[in-house]
């Protein structure tokens, strides 16, 4: 379904210079997706937050966003430093600051979002408050032709096997959390017509936790995207422990040679509409590794 900008722009009250007509100058943007969404939109924000790894910036952004200062914490950001960058528009979440936005919307007018991970939201409402709403409409048509394109070539790929289950798994320190269909990756992948497991329709949610290998028996899944949370030994000797283990051997995604690492960044942390198009990368990556196959 198409989004319509004048309808999602109608939560947004407009503050004087976007009366006039006139694009803000100067922005900052307060959570990830926020961000990603800016550059997709060809704006630079005069402030960021620190991202959640790769730390100070995603790598995918770095080129981007080189010389833009940070203000802190997406959990903190610091109201100091908003201040001192004179922003003509904060960009912020509901999920993340509704503490602090009597305080931001004395320093600047604040586009609050509901969540952080609605990325076609966050792009449509900032299109609208940016006055790049043509823009956005753009990069919304083209999301659209690339999601039904792809589509199609799944179907074609999978035959009769299509629809396909997926799980996604996030390999952490010390667990494993499977995304659900609400979260950012899951409504990709829905977007996208792949199936899901009854325990994952039916969980509430973003992610499941499991705190053993013996609950992996809820994951179970034709296809297995993977990423690993981070890149050290204890993460790694979780997912060694984990690939080696009698129940996950028994899993439909490893016995059809289905486990997909993909990266943990574009599919869980980004949150924006460049992460959403780097994680259709990899759908695609999978597709074409079927006709291969």
């Amino acid at each position: 379904m198409r989004l319509s900008l004048g309808a999602l722009a109608l939560r947004f009250s407009a503050p004087a210079w976007a009366e006039a007509g006139a694009a803000p100058l100067r922005v900052i943007t307060l959570f990830q997706g926020a961000t990603d969404c800016a550059v997709m939109l060809g704006v630079t924000p005069c402030g960021v937050v620190d991202s959640w790894s790769e730390k100070p910036t995603y790598r995918y952004l770095r080129a981007a966003l080189e010389q833009v200062p940070h203000v802190g914490l997406e959990t903190q950001p610091s109201l100091e430093d908003i201040a001192l960058l004179k922003p003509d528009l904060i960009v912020a979440s509901h999920f993340r600051h509704e503490r602090i936005f009597p305080l931001l919307k004395q320093i600047a007018p604040v586009l609050m979002l509901e969540e952080v991970f609605e990325f076609k939201k966050t792009l449509a409402m900032m299109g609208a408050a940016l006055h790049q709403q043509q823009r956005a409409d753009e990069i919304l048509n083209r999301w659209q032709q690339r999601v039904a394109q792809l589509c199609q070539q799944l179907q074609q790929t999978f035959a009769g096997r299509w629809p396909p289950t997926v799980s996604i798994l996030d390999i952490r320190e010390d667990h494993i959390r499977s995304y659900l269909p609400a979260s950012f990756p899951g409504s990709v992948l829905t977007e996208l017509g792949f199936n899901w497991s009854d325990s994952s329709r039916e969980a509430s949610g973003v992610s499941i936790k499991l705190t053993s290998k013996e609950s992996l028996a809820v994951v179970n899944a034709d296809i297995f995207f993977v990423f690993l949370r981070a890149q050290n030994a204890a993460v790694q000797r979780n997912y060694e422990s984990l690939v080696q283990h009698p129940l996950w051997k028994q899993m439909r995604a490893p016995q059809q040679g289905q486990v997909w690492q993909v990266d943990g960044v574009a599919w869980s942390l980004s949150g924006g509409m460049l992460g959403a198009n780097l994680m259709l990368d990899d759908v695609a990556r999978v597709a074409a590794a079927q006709v291969a196959s």
